[in-house]
C-alpha cells in the first residue's frame, strides 16, 4: 500500500527549485516515503522544439526509459554527501530511506547517482 508521507513537506528553495525537508525528527533506516513511478520512453520527454519540461525530475530507467517518480519523489535534492538513499522496488516503485537522523525542518538529499558514496558528475553544477 502506498500513502503520503508525514514524514515530509516541501518548499521553495531559492536556486534550487523545490526540496523536500523533514517535519519531524527521522530516525537512522527509517523509510520516508514510498511512491509509484510513471515510466514512459525517453523520446516522449522532448518537446519539438528540443526542450523538455521533466528532464531534471526523471529517474534513468532501463533501456530508452525514464521514470517520474510521483509523490514528492521528483523533488529530492542531490547532494554529495546526502542523508537519504533511493531504491527501487517491485511493481514500479521507489524507496526513499534515512542512512543517518535527520532533524526536523533539514532538507533531505539523495546522490542522484544512486550511491550515497558515488562521486561521479550528475551533469550540472552542485551548489
Amino acid at each position: 500500500m502506498l500513502s503520503h508521507s508525514a514524514l515530509i513537506h516541501t518548499k521553495k528553495i531559492p536556486g534550487k527549485g523545490y526540496g523536500v525537508f523533514a517535519s519531524c525528527s527521522i530516525p537512522e533506516r527509517t523509510v520516508i516515503e514510498r511512491v509509484p513511478l510513471l515510466v514512459v520512453p525517453t523520446s516522449s520527454m522532448w518537446l519539438p522544439d528540443g526542450d523538455s519540461p521533466f528532464v531534471k525530475y526523471t529517474f534513468s530507467w532501463g533501456k530508452q526509459t525514464v521514470a517520474l517518480a510521483l509523490g514528492y519523489g521528483s523533488l529530492y535534492n542531490h547532494s554529495y554527501n546526502p542523508n537519504a538513499r533511493y531504491d527501487d522496488a517491485r511493481g514500479q516503485i521507489k524507496v526513499f530511506t534515512a542512512i543517518c537522523d535527520i532533524t526536523e525542518g533539514t532538507e533531505i538529499t539523495i546522490n542522484y547517482n544512486g550511491d550515497p558514496d558515488d562521486s561521479a558528475d550528475v551533469g550540472f553544477t552542485v551548489i
